[in-house]
C-alpha cells in the first residue's frame, strides 16, 4: 500500500510521469494497474465512497502491485484519518461513549482506536519526533512530561505536522500523519515499516 495525495489527477499524472517509488523492491518506479475494490469510508461530511487506483512496479523482478489509498485515509480503517485523529485527541478529556456519540461512531471503536494508539504511544512519539527534527534540525527536543505517553505522541504528532505544513506544504493534520506512517498508525504489526526521514 502506498499513500497518495486525495486528488485523482495528482495520482495519474505521478502515475505517469514515474514519481511513485514501489515499497517493496525500493528501486523500481509504480505504473498505473487498474483500480482497487470500491470501499466506503465514514468522513465527517458524510459517508464517502473510493475506489483506489492501483500501481504495479515497473522493475522486472518485481511487479508487485499496490493499493494507492488517498491521505484521507489510514489502513484498514472504515474511518478517515480525520475522525480517528478526532477520537484520538479528546483522550484523557472525553470518554469514548460520548466520543463515538458525537462522531457517530460505536464507543467500542474509539476505545479500540484510543487502546492501539496508547500501546504504541513511545513508538509514534519516537517516529514523529525524528520527523520533525529531519524537517527542522535547530528543534531542540521536548521536556519530559508527567502525563502519559499518549499525551505525548500526540504532542509530537502536533509539532511534525505543523513543521511539516511549514517547511513542505500545507495539508490537513492526519493526512500528514497518514502519509508519515503509511496509513499504519493503528496497524496492527507491532515494528510498523513506516517512512522513515533520511
Amino acid at each position: 500500500m502506498v499513500i497518495v495525495a486525495d486528488d485523482r489527477a495528482v495520482v495519474e499524472a505521478d502515475l505517469a510521469a514515474g514519481r511513485l517509488l514501489c515499497p517493496r523492491c525500493g528501486v523500481g518506479v509504480l505504473g498505473g494497474w487498474g483500480c482497487a475494490r470500491l470501499r466506503e469510508v465514514r468522513m465527517h461530511a458524510g459517508v464517502r465512497r473510493l475506489r483506489p487506483r492501483r500501481g504495479r512496479c515497473r522493475e522486472q523482478c518485481c511487479r508487485a502491485t499496490h493499493v494507492l489509498l488517498p491521505d484521507v485515509c489510514l489502513a484498514r480503517r472504515r474511518y478517515g484519518a480525520e475522525v480517528i485523529g478526532e477520537a484520538l485527541l479528546s483522550l484523557g478529556r472525553e470518554g469514548y461513549r460520548r466520543v463515538g456519540e458525537r462522531l457517530g461512531v460505536p464507543g467500542e471503536t474509539v476505545r479500540d482506536w484510543r487502546r492501539r494508539f496508547r500501546s504504541r504511544a513511545e513508538l509514534i512519539a519516537g517516529h514523529f519526533l525524528r520527523w520533525a527534527r529531519a524537517l527542522d534540525a535547530s528543534l531542540d527536543p521536548p521536556a519530559a512530561r508527567e502525563g502519559s505517553l499518549a499525551g505525548e505522541a500526540l504532542g509530537a504528532i502536533g509539532v511534525c505536522v505543523r513543521l511539516a505544513s511549514l517547511v513542505l506544504r500545507s495539508r490537513p493534520p492526519w493526512s500528514w500523519v497518514s502519509a508519515l506512517t503509511a496509513g499504519g498508525l493503528l496497524a496492527i504489526n507491532t515494528e510498523p515499516p513506516w517512512p522513515a526521514p533520511e
